[in-house]
């Protein structure tokens, strides 16, 4: 299993909408950056990731799951570009800011660190275990 996170501004989409789209999940369309193609593109069913508010919170506040891999995205006019189903799995016990991820020095090396702006990003499993602990799950 390969871990991500997906960032959302929540004005957009937000953790509330994720969960209330239910088992059926929802498509995470939009992207429009090659390299997040690409972590798209790597992303197999089952995989899980963190559900980032960026912008308004900066926080990672759940956990949702790959339940279908990579589609074209039907709102590309171009066609290079695609999109994956995801669903919510579960909320953080309390949210884990960005504040807090930079201040946790075994975070340093995480992508949302380095390269904030990248929408859609890999997770390593050390910092997988780690934020999801700061949050409050096990």
């Amino acid at each position: 299993m390969a871990y991500w996170l997906y960032k959302s501004e929540p004005a957009t989409w937000s953790w509330e909408q994720q969960v209330a789209a239910g088992e059926a999940g929802t498509h995470w369309n939009g992207v429009r950056n090659h390299v997040a193609k690409l972590h798209l593109q790597a992303m197999q069913v089952g995989d899980r990731g963190f559900f980032y508010h960026s912008n308004d919170g900066k926080a990672v506040v759940g956990i949702v799951e790959v339940i279908r891999p990579y589609y074209p995205d039907d709102s590309d006019e171009t066609g290079r570009f695609g999109m994956v189903d995801v669903k919510a799995v579960e909320p953080l016990s309390k949210p884990v800011t960005l504040q807090a991820i930079k201040a946790e020095p075994r975070l340093a090396e995480m992508v949302l660190v380095n390269n904030s702006r990248l929408s859609v990003q890999p997770v390593t499993e050390a910092e997988w275990t780690l934020v999801r602990e700061m949050g409050g799950l096990q």
